[in-house]
């Protein structure tokens, strides 16, 4: 098996040959693998990622309320979104995993890939500050940002609004699994609304099978 070579990647996604090999090997580097790992420039990009999202659309849709401007935040950030992204720059090819870790597919992991695409915006951000990292973020970003006609609804919202719309009780969210090694832990999740149906989904987070589970129960009361 060929060793993809991650230098080359590297300078084809920020587009020039990084300074600090190093630093953004590490941010490619999961817990597993028993060397420094992605965790804390995950915790720095994040918060990068955040602030250049918030402006971008502070500027873009300067016309919407904060509640709107949230909705498009939240979506655009998520960790789906981020892992999404991820697989789409080619991230899961240059991952370091222990070997149980990619046993496990956390190669595929959203909860790992969108940790990771965090984690290279904070290795940026170190490396060529917020100029650089803004230019990425909106090339990556850009489409999904671009194509954003509306502020999404979150299916969590959107579900709580029908039961109230049709005079029923509030949704309720139980956890029944919680299952997978700690680095890949998958939560199931239900969701009810008495006398209305429910539904069930599995993710990556708690959140994540949530609104997931929220979805399915709306396209089948909507359906």
């Amino acid at each position: 098996m060929t060793k993809p070579d991650t230098a080359a990647w590297l300078s084809a996604l920020i587009g020039r040959a990084p300074r600090d090999e190093g630093r953004f090997r590490q941010a490619l580097t999961h817990g597993s693998a028993n060397a420094a790992n992605y965790e804390r420039l995950e915790f720095l990009g994040d918060r990068v990622l955040g602030l250049l999202i918030s402006e971008w659309l502070y500027d873009r849709f300067s016309d919407e309320p904060e509640g709107k401007l949230s909705r498009r935040f939240n979506a655009l950030v998520s960790g789906e979104t981020c892992a999404e992204i991820a697989r789409g720059a080619g991230v899961p090819t240059h991952l370091v995993l222990g070997k149980q870790a990619r046993d496990d597919g956390a190669n595929d992991s959203d909860n790992v890939l969108g940790d990771v695409m965090e984690a290279l915006i904070g290795a940026l951000y170190l490396e060529g500050g917020l100029d650089e990292a803004r230019a990425l973020v909106r090339r990556l970003w850009g489409n999904r940002v671009d194509t954003q006609t509306s502020a999404p609804r979150h299916p969590k919202s959107t579900l709580q609004e029908w039961a109230a719309a049709n005079r029923r009780k509030p949704p309720e969210y139980v956890m029944t699994d919680r299952s997978g090694p700690h680095h890949a832990l998958r939560f199931t999740v239900t969701v009810s609304i008495k006398g209305a149906g429910e539904a069930s989904a599995t993710g990556g987070s708690k959140q994540e099978a949530e609104t997931a589970a929220a979805k399915a129960l709306l396209e089948k009361l909507m359906g």
